[in-house]
């Protein structure tokens, strides 16, 4: 379960999971890793478009990447979905509200 100590962890989670293209990706990911250009085509979608949202999704902690040697020796990015288990309930917004900075986003 992720447990915040402020609101703005929550706000970076929920903004992370409030996209279909990030909600496709954890589910391919869900079974198993995979590197950039093979998820790119399962998705159907650019390189750097889905390295937009991959972004999004490793600041939320909900993914993690590596990179790996291949054996034609080009080097890969591996993208590996974290276990999460989300709960939102009134108290926990109760308790976080008070935290929130109210940041400006650049996004």
């Amino acid at each position: 379960m992720i447990h915040f100590n402020y609101g703005d962890e929550l706000l970076l989670v929920l903004e992370a999971l409030s996209n279909p293209h990030r909600l496709k990706i954890i589910a391919v990911l869900s079974e198993g890793r995979q590197y950039v250009s093979e998820l790119a085509r399962e998705l159907g979608i650019s390189r750097p478009l889905l390295y937009l949202h991959l972004q999004k999704l490793e600041e939320a902690n909900l993914v993690s990447s590596s990179l790996e040697i291949l054996e034609s020796g080009k080097t890969a990015k591996y993208y590996m979905l974290n276990s999460f288990q989300l709960e939102i309930n009134e108290v926990m917004i109760s308790r976080l509200a008070s935290t929130l900075t109210f940041k400006k986003k650049d996004t």
